[in-house]
C-alpha cells in the first residue's frame, strides 16, 4: 500500500502541488510563529537577566503603602555596614530616576518612558563594573554626565560635547565625559540613560546621603545563601535583600510576560491561515478523488478492500504533508528572522527552534492534509464499485433541501442571533458571546455558501454579459456547475475578508472616536505633557508667564475628594483664559461661575450623583479637610476626554485644599495661532525642557491614533497569509476544472473560439469566485464590527460605527487581484489545449 501511495503521488504530483504549497504555508506561519516567539522570550530574558550575574546580593527598600505603593530610599550609612560583613567586596550604592535627553533640534532622544538617570559608582579602582567605557570616562563633576553608546549615536553627541538633560528638578546643560556599554537590564530598548555623578544623582533623583538600592559584589567562593544571612542580620527596618540570582528570575518572568502575548497572537492567525488551508486541501482531494473514481472502482474490483483504499489515499496525504512541513519548518525558521527585522524595537538574539516546534509543526503539517482529505475519501468510498465504473463523472451539487445546506443555515441563522444578542446586551461576557456566534457563523456559512453561490452569481451575469457577451456567459456557467466546488474555493476567502473587514470597522471607528474625544473640545494651539508620563506641578506652566501673547492654563488634577457622598477628582484651572482654551458646551449655567469660586460639572458626572446647578455640596477630602462648593455649570463632556476634566474648578479652589496636585497638562494659545515662531517662543519659555513634549492638534491625533494604526498594520500583514492561501484555493479549483473541461475547451475551440477568449472565460471565473468569497466576507466583517464596536458604547460615551469604505473596497480590490493572479496559471494551460488530442479524446 506504501509503494501503491507513493506512486500515485508522483503520478500526480502536479495536482497535489497546490495542497503541499498550502500545507507549507500554513506550517511555515505556525513554524515562524513559535520561533520568533520562542527567540523572543530569550532574547528578553537575557536583557533582563544580564549583569546580575556579577551580584551576589542586592538591597532594596520596600513599598511605602502611604505613599501610594513607592519604594522609599536607603542611607549611605547601610551601604557603608554591608560593605564591611565578611565575604563581601564592595556595596554599589545606586540611585535611579528619569532624565531625558534632548537631541540638537530640542526633542527628545529615545522613548520617553524609558529616558532613564543613574549615578556613576566608582569602586576603589575608578571603574564601575557595571558600565563598559567606550569613549571617554564616568562623571565626576557636577556638571558632567555620561551617555550610553546608542543614544549618544542617535544625538550625534561626542565627548566634549554640551548636552541638555531634564529630569523631575528641571532641565539643564552638561559636558559629555563619556560614552559607555551597560547591561541589558539598565537599558531598556529604545531607551536612554544617562550617568551622573554620585552626589548630583542624589540630589536629582532623591536626597543626599541616599540610595535607590545597593547592589553586593562577593568574594569568589563565597557561599551566596549564608551571605545573604548576614546581610539580612544587619539590615534596618523597611528593606529587604535577595539574592542576584533569585532577582534575576523576577525579571526574567517579569520580561516574557509581555512578549507571550506577542506569540499568543502570532500563533492565532497562524491558526487562521490553516483553517483557511484546510478548504484548499479538502476542495482538492475531493476533485482528485472524483477524477480518480473509475481508478479507485477498478481498485475495489480486483479484490481491494474499502479499508486497503483508504489507507493509500490517507497514505498519500500523510506523505504530501510531510514534505510540505519539512519545506514549511525551514521557511517557517528563516520568517522568524524576518520578523525580527520588521520588529526593530523587539530584542535582537540568534533563531531558537526548540524540539516542540518541530514536533508541534510536523504533527500539524502531517495531520492536517490526513483531516481534511478524510471526508473526500470518505465519500468515495461509499459509491459502488460498479456504479463508479460505469459513471462518467460524480458530481455533488448543493440543494436546498440537503442536509448540509439546512445544517449550514441553522448554524449561520443561530450564529448572528448570538453575535446580535451579544452587541445588544451589555454585559462582561458580551464579547465572548460574540467570539462564540461569529464561529457559528463563520462555520455555517461553509455549507451555506454552495447555495448561496447561484444567486450571487447571478446578480453580476448581467454586468459581465454586457462586457463579454459570450465569455461572460460561459464563465457564469462554469463557476456555478459545482456549488460545492465553488462554495469551498469562495469560503476560504470570504473567511480571510471577513477578519480583514471587522478589523477596518473596529479601527475606523475607534480612530475617529480618538480624534473626536481628543481634539473636539480643544481650542489651545498646544498640549504641554510630560514625556513619558512623569509628574509636572503647577510650577511647571509658571514660567509662561514672561511670554509675550501667551494665553495659557494648567490642567491641575486634585484627587481624594467626595462631594456630596460621591467620590471625585477635581481639576484646577485658569478662569479668566480656560474658555478660550476648551470649548465648553455648557447646558446650565454659566462657565463664569469659575470666577464666582464655583464649579462646573460635567453632565455624566452630574446625571450619576443626581446634582443640578446651584446645588451646594458637602467636601471632604482624605486629610479632615472640610467645605463646600456650588455648581455652577454642567457641560457636555466625554467621559473618557484626557482633556474635558469630569469637574472643572478655579485653581485657587484646589489650592486650598491641596498644595501639590499633579499637573495633567497645560494649555497654550498664542497670538497667531500655532507656527514655528510660536513653538520656538513656548519651549524657550519652558526651558528648553526635554521632559516636556509640546504637542499641537495634529500631533495630538497622531499620537492616540498611532497605536491602533500600528496595531492594524500588523494584524493586516498577518491576514495576508490567509489571502495568498485562499488565492491558491482559487488556482487549485481553476486548473483543476481546465484539467476536467479539457475536451470541452478543445471543442470551444474547435468552434472559433481564440486562445485570447479562453484565456478571458477562466479569468473572469476567478473574478466571480473573487467577487462570491469577498462580498460575502465583507458583509459579514462590517456585521462584527458594529457588534464588537457596539459593546464598547457602554463605557465609551461618543463611540459611534464608521464604515470605512476605502478600506472595505481596497480589501475588495486586493481579493480580485489576488483571485485574478491565481488564474494567471490555469488560463495558460487552458488556452494551450491541444485542439485535435481534445476533440479526439470526446470522439
Amino acid at each position: 500500500m506504501f509503494r501503491t501511495a507513493l506512486r500515485n503521488v508522483f503520478a500526480h504530483k502536479a495536482r497535489l502541488l497546490m495542497t503541499a504549497f498550502a500545507v507549507m504555508l500554513g506550517v511555515t506561519f505556525i513554524t515562524g510563529s513559535l520561533v520568533y516567539g520562542d527567540s523572543l522570550n530569550q532574547a528578553a530574558t537575557a536583557k533582563a537577566t544580564d549583569g546580575y550575574e556579577r551580584i551576589a546580593v542586592n538591597v532594596s527598600a520596600d513599598a511605602d503603602p502611604a505613599d501610594g505603593g513607592r519604594s522609599a530610599d536607603i542611607e549611605a550609612r547601610t551601604a557603608t555596614a554591608l560593605a564591611k560583613l565578611p565575604g563581601v567586596v564592595a556595596a554599589a550604592g545606586r540611585v535611579d530616576g528619569f532624565a531625558a535627553v534632548a537631541g540638537r533640534d530640542g526633542k527628545p532622544l529615545g522613548n520617553g518612558k524609558d529616558a532613564l538617570g543613574g549615578n556613576f559608582a566608582p569602586a576603589a579602582d575608578g571603574k564601575d563594573p557595571a558600565y563598559r567605557f567606550t569613549e571617554g570616562s564616568g562623571p565626576t563633576g557636577n556638571h558632567t554626565i555620561a551617555l550610553d553608546k546608542a543614544t549618544a549615536a542617535k544625538g550625534g553627541y561626542r565627548v566634549g560635547d554640551t548636552v541638555r538633560v531634564g529630569t523631575d528638578k528641571g532641565a539643564a546643560s552638561y559636558t559629555l565625559s563619556g560614552i559607555f556599554r551597560t547591561d541589558g537590564a539598565k537599558l531598556p530598548d529604545g531607551g536612554s540613560l544617562t550617568l551622573f555623578a554620585g552626589t548630583t544623582a542624589q540630589k536629582l533623583f532623591l536626597e543626599p546621603g541616599h540610595y535607590t538600592n545597593i547592589e553586593l559584589t562577593a568574594t569568589p567562593g563565597t557561599d551566596v545563601t549564608q551571605l545573604l544571612s548576614r546581610v539580612e542580620s544587619v539590615l534596618p527596618k523597611g528593606t529587604s535583600a535577595v539574592t542576584g540570582a533569585r532577582l534575576a528570575q523576577l525579571k526574567a518572568n517579569l520580561a516574557t510576560s509581555g512578549t507571550s502575548t506577542m506569540s499568543q497572537i502570532l500563533v492565532g492567525f497562524a491558526a487562521v491561515a490553516l483553517f483557511v488551508a484546510t478548504f484548499l486541501i479538502s476542495n482538492t482531494f475531493t476533485m482528485l478523488v472524483a477524477r480518480r473514481t473509475r481508478e479507485l472502482a477498478l481498485m475495489r474490483a480486483v479484490g481491494a478492500t474499502r479499508k486497503q483504499v483508504r489507507r493509500i489515499l490517507l497514505t498519500e496525504s500523510l506523505l504530501v504533508g510531510a514534505v510540505a512541513s519539512v519545506a514549511g519548518l525551514a521557511v517557517g525558521t528563516g520568517v522568524a528572522a524576518l520578523l525580527q527585522t520588521l520588529f526593530a524595537d523587539t530584542p535582537a538574539a540568534p533563531l531558537v527552534l526548540t524540539p516542540t516546534t518541530v514536533i508541534i509543526s510536523m504533527l500539524v503539517g502531517t495531520l492536517l492534509p490526513m483531516v481534511a482529505a478524510w471526508l473526500p475519501i470518505r465519500r468515495a468510498m461509499a459509491i459502488p464499485p460498479v456504479a463508479a465504473l460505469s459513471a462518467a463523472e460524480h458530481t455533488a451539487p448543493a440543494r436546498p433541501g440537503s442536509l448540509r445546506t439546512g445544517l449550514g443555515g441553522a448554524l449561520v441563522l443561530t450564529g448572528t442571533a448570538a453575535i446580535a444578542y451579544g452587541a445588544l446586551t451589555p454585559g462582561k461576557d458580551a464579547r465572548t458571546v460574540i467570539g462564540l456566534g461569529a464561529a457559528l457563523a463563520l462555520t455555517g456559512m461553509i455549507g451555506l455558501i454552495p447555495l448561496l453561490s447561484r444567486p450571487v452569481v447571478a446578480l453580476f451575469r448581467p454586468l459581465l454579459t454586457r462586457l463579454a457577451p459570450v465569455h461572460g456567459d460561459l464563465a457564469v456557467r462554469n463557476t456555478v456547475r459545482d456549488p460545492r466546488r465553488t462554495g469551498a474555493t469562495a469560503a476560504a476567502l470570504a473567511i480571510a475578508v471577513t477578519l480583514a473587514s471587522g478589523l477596518s470597522v473596529l479601527g475606523a471607528s475607534a480612530t475617529q472616536y480618538l480624534d473626536r474625544a481628543t481634539t473636539q473640545a480643544l481650542s489651545a494651539d498646544y498640549v504641554v505633557k510630560s514625556v513619558g508620563g512623569q509628574r509636572m506641578t503647577p510650577t511647571t506652566a509658571a514660567p509662561l508667564k514672561k511670554l509675550a501673547g501667551a494665553t495659557y492654563s494648567p490642567l491641575n488634577q486634585s484627587t481624594g475628594y467626595r462631594l456630596g457622598g460621591s467620590e471625585s477628582v477635581l481639576t484646577g484651572v485658569d478662569p479668566a483664559t480656560i474658555g478660550k482654551l476648551l470649548r465648553y458646551d455648557v447646558v446650565e449655567g454659566s462657565l463664569d461661575s469659575l470666577a464666582k469660586g464655583q464649579i462646573a460639572v460635567a453632565h455624566f458626572k452630574a446625571e450619576e450623583a443626581g446634582w443640578h446647578v446651584g446645588q451646594t455640596l458637602p467636601l471632604e477630602r482624605h486629610n479632615d479637610q472640610r467645605g463646600s462648593v456650588t455648581i455652577g455649570a454642567i457641560y457636555q463632556a466625554d467621559e473618557q476626554s484626557d482633556l474635558m476634566p469630569s469637574i472643572t474648578a478655579p485653581g485657587s479652589l484646589v489650592a486650598r485644599y491641596d498644595s501639590t496636585p499633579s499637573t495633567a497638562g497645560i494649555l497654550v494659545a498664542t497670538d497667531g495661532g500655532p507656527s514655528r515662531a510660536a513653538l520656538a517662543g513656548v519651549t524657550h519659555a519652558l526651558g528648553d525642557n526635554p521632559t516636556l513634549s509640546i504637542l499641537d492638534q495634529t500631533e495630538i491625533r497622531a499620537e492616540d491614533s498611532r497605536g491602533i494604526g500600528d496595531q492594524l498594520n500588523v494584524f493586516y500583514a498577518l491576514l495576508s497569509m490567509a489571502l495568498v492561501i485562499a488565492s491558491l484555493g482559487i488556482a487549485n479549483t481553476l486548473a483543476m476544472s481546465v484539467l476536467e473541461r479539457r475536451q470541452e475547451l478543445g471543442t470551444l475551440r474547435a468552434l472559433g473560439l481564440d486562445r485570447a477568449g479562453v484565456t478571458r472565460m477562466i479569468r473572469l471565473e476567478a473574478l466571480l469566485l473573487g467577487t462570491l468569497g469577498a462580498s460575502i466576507g465583507t458583509v459579514m466583517g462590517a456585521f462584527l464590527g458594529w457588534a464588537l464596536g457596539h459593546t464598547l458604547q457602554e463605557n465609551v460615551v461618543g463611540y459611534e460605527l464608521v464604515l470605512p469604505w476605502g478600506r472595505l473596497a481596497l480589501t475588495i480590490l486586493i481579493a480580485l487581484a489576488g483571485a485574478l493572479l491565481a488564474s494567471l496559471w490555469p488560463a495558460r494551460r487552458a488556452a494551450r489545449v491541444d485542439i485535435p488530442a481534445a476533440t479526439a479524446a470526446q470522439a
